[in-house]
């Protein structure tokens, strides 16, 4: 396969990027995992009770799960891992998803200096506690996503920076890293310690090829067996829609173009809001012509909060009349604006309209900057552009994994933006148990981000396109698009017509 980009880390407590997780997901596992249907299931932990209304959470470990050097994982490995992710000094974007556990945010903000005091503990090997600050209704899907995934205190402290290196890294998936070509290939190995039994193939390799068609093209030569978006330009996809081999799924992956609200002009929102009002969603589709749906809200439709009026309507009379307001009734004399973009033919196709639509619609010129994966991603972490373009796709099927993405405390928020109504009302819904009043707190927190503060403007719900050879199969298909190999197949080479 293609992962198309060098994932920026193997450290599941420090990477936040799909491409990272897409390796991560196949060396480990945690005490659940989703089903087909994206049902929790049970993994390294065999059950659980959930005690005290819903406040605490007691998981109980299978016996017979072990790391790749032959330890046992036990209840420890993952007391160190949650206590590692929300410790300031790891600096974890993705702490933010042990803030409802007790003390979790107190820990990570600096307000108590003790890890330790973390609600998280192990109450002997086979046994790990969870005590929750309030209940929340996805709380079990979190612990199916790689942040939360055990580590091992000792080779981290071993090996420092290098402990993800095919030499150092200790895992306890279905597959082990067996080399890392940086910039080239990473290859994967069954892991024959695997608690379920090793996996069908022997061997996985995931190539870094960022060019799309140069990727296809390998595809087409039958040197690659399978290709998803990374790989599959927009034109390939016209030519192969009605191929036996191409399949077609949405995804709940948003993508969005975002301010960095502390730059002006975007500190105002009044000129946030004429970008959003002057930008066709329904554009998008029509160039990127993979089944895509324009989005006029943040939460995507089949979630709980979904409303499609969140956003503001396409109106670029009324968008001229918000920028006038903002003192730019002169055009010209509108500050330069660089819009940053990764380097994908997708990515680069949708900036280019944004560019287009806001020079028609309001007679304002911006400036497009690409840049490779690992540069773009530390680009906007560090010092985000006025613009940006953005996505994210759900960590779980829940409306907080993307709502909580905007709060103040999230690691993952580079718009800059702050607002304490909008954090109270993600905050209610999260722990609100009533389904009715859970979505209109939603509803009330989507239309303030999208309509009234406008810190990004919703472009497009995802769709996943993917290219499987005959010969392939097996591999698992989600919503979340998270790719898992562990049942996937390849048939011996006579029985797919041609050498390997």
């Amino acid at each position: 396969m293609n992962l198309g980009n060098e994932p920026p880390s193997l450290d599941w407590h420090a990477t936040t990027d799909s491409t990272s997780f897409d390796v991560i997901a196949n060396i480990m596992v945690g005490l659940t995992s989703y089903g087909d249907d994206l049902t929790i299931e049970p993994c390294l932990a065999s059950s659980w009770d959930i005690l005290d209304g819903g406040s605490r959470y007691v998981f109980h470990l299978r016996d017979d799960i072990s790391w790749s050097d032959g330890k046992p994982v036990t209840a420890f490995d993952f007391q160190d891992s949650w206590r590692r992710l929300v410790d300031p000094a790891t600096g974890a974007s993705y702490a933010y998803m042990l803030y409802d556990v007790e003390n979790g945010l107190k820990i990570n903000n600096g307000e108590i200096g003790d890890v330790s005091m973390l609600g998280a503990r192990a109450l002997d090997e086979r046994t790990f506690e969870v005590r929750l600050a309030k209940p929340v209704a996805y709380f079990l899907s979190l612990t199916a996503v790689a942040p939360t995934f055990p580590v091992r205190r000792d080779i981290i402290d071993r090996h420092g920076d290098r402990w993800t290196e095919p030499e150092n890294i200790v895992t306890n998936g279905p597959f082990l890293l067996d080399s890392w070509q940086h910039e080239y290939k990473i290859e994967l190995k069954a892991n024959p310690g695997f608690f379920s039994g090793p996996p069908e193939l022997s061997r996985v390799k995931m190539f870094m090829v960022p060019e799309q068609s140069t990727a296809f093209l390998l595809y087409e030569n039958n040197e690659l067996d399978y290709v998803d978006n990374r790989s599959f330009s927009t034109s390939d996809v016209e030519r192969y829609a009605r191929s036996p081999e191409y399949r077609n799924f949405p995804l709940l992956r948003c993508s969005y173009i975002a301010f960095n609200v502390q730059k002006a002009p975007f500190t105002d929102a009044r000129v946030r809001r004429a970008f959003a009002m002057a930008i066709d969603k329904t554009v998008f589709p029509r160039i990127l012509r993979r089944r895509e749906r324009p989005l006029t809200s943040w939460i995507p439709e089949g979630l709980c909060g979904y409303a499609p009026d969140s956003g503001p309507p396409f109106d670029p009379a009324a968008a001229g009349r918000l920028l006038d307001q903002a003192g730019f009734t002169d055009r010209s004399k509108f500050p330069r604006v660089e819009l940053l973009y990764p380097n994908r033919e997708d990515a680069k196709l949708v900036v280019e309209s944004v560019q287009a639509q806001l020079k028609a619609n309001l007679g304002v010129k911006i400036e497009l900057t690409n840049q490779e994966w690992k540069v773009y991603l530390a680009r906007r972490k560090k010092d985000p552009t006025p613009l940006f373009r953005g996505a994210w796709g759900a960590d779980y099927p829940d409306p907080e994994t993307f709502m909580n993405l905007f709060t103040s405390v999230n690691g993952n928020n580079h718009t800059r933006w702050h607002n304490k109504l909008y954090d109270s009302l993600v905050s209610r819904a999260a722990g609100e148990q009533d389904e009715k009043r859970r979505a209109e707190l939603y509803r009330r927190a989507d239309r303030l981000l999208c309509r009234q503060e406008a810190p990004l403007i919703p472009a497009y719900l995802a769709t996943q396109n993917v290219m499987v050879k005959p010969w392939a199969g097996g591999i698992t298909f989600n919503a979340l698009d998270v790719q898992y190999f562990r049942n996937a197949y390849v048939k011996a080479p006579a029985a797919r017509g041609g050498s390997d």
